[in-house]
């Protein structure tokens, strides 16, 4: 371990930071701390530096990749993206849903998944606001109630103010929210705010809260906040989560799972 920090040029712990910050898109002052061998007050100021230099972008406690701040894509090619993580977390979910639960589903590939392994489930009540996932459940057994408001024709999902009356009305057992990046300074985050708005309105009348998130969604921010890490409490992820990140969401209280991977 590095006991000096003359011994640590510059050079080389810009190159060790952001090859930390390439593999985990997220990392913390205290962890490249421990790894360099160097005070928190250096790391900090390179960290300012490679901000300045446009080579990351700094966060309270840490620094994220670049690569982070997300567009969003359509829906179809949203969920031919990592199709084989998608459908494993979605089996390690369906486990969590009984007979006669009320759940909600949000939008999201991964959430579309997870309806789809429900089509024959009865009795089971699922609200949602997918327009996507109603169509999946509508010749199946589940009674679905369809969340009206503002479609956005992006997401096929209705969201807005307009959801309010609704949501605030019923009471779900679980809520399944997919998201579209996760960071432990911001949260969830998607790229619009009136679905934002409906996500966190969901989470307040759900008694269990799960967030069906593949590993590529971690580290990732996108422009609007759609509810926090204290809002969950329960993540299912894939085995490619880095263990970094899995370390830093444990200590924050949260239940993980990774779908494929040796659970113990």
């Amino acid at each position: 371990m590095i006991t000096s920090e003359t011994t640590s040029l510059p050079a080389e712990r810009f190159k060790r930071i952001l090859d930390a910050v390439k593999t985990r898109r997220a990392v913390r002052v205290d962890d490249l701390c421990a790894e360099l061998g160097v005070s928190a007050a250096t790391i900090r100021r390179d960290l300012v530096e490679l901000d300045r230099s446009g080579q990351l972008r700094k966060v309270h406690g840490g620094a994220v990749s670049l690569e982070g701040r997300l567009e969003e894509p359509i829906f179809d090619d949203k969920a031919a993206e990592a199709a084989a993580e998608k459908r494993a977390i979605a089996t390690v979910a369906r486990t969590y849903i009984q007979p006669n639960d009320c759940i909600y589903l949000d939008g999201g590939s991964t959430i579309l998944a997870l309806a789809e392994k429900l089509v024959d489930m009865h009795p089971l009540t699922v609200v949602t606001n997918s327009l996507r996932v109603a169509t999946a459940l509508a010749s199946g057994s589940p009674r679905i109630m369809l969340v009206g408001g503002e479609l956005r024709r992006l997401s096929q999902t209705f969201v807005g103010p307009l959801t309010q009356p609704m949501i605030e009305h019923v009471h779900v057992d679980k809520a399944f929210m997919g998201t579209l990046g996760l960071t432990l300074e911001d949260g969830m985050t998607t790229t619009d705010p009136a679905e934002a708005f409906t996500k966190r309105l969901i989470m307040q009348r759900a008694s269990q809260v799960f967030l069906l998130a593949d590993s590529r969604k971690f580290g990732k921010v996108a422009f609007a906040h759609a509810g926090s890490l204290q809002e969950l409490d329960i993540i299912i992820t894939d085995s490619k989560l880095d263990t970094h990140l899995e370390r830093e969401l444990m200590r924050q209280g949260l239940e993980l799972i990774k779908a494929g991977a040796p659970q113990g």
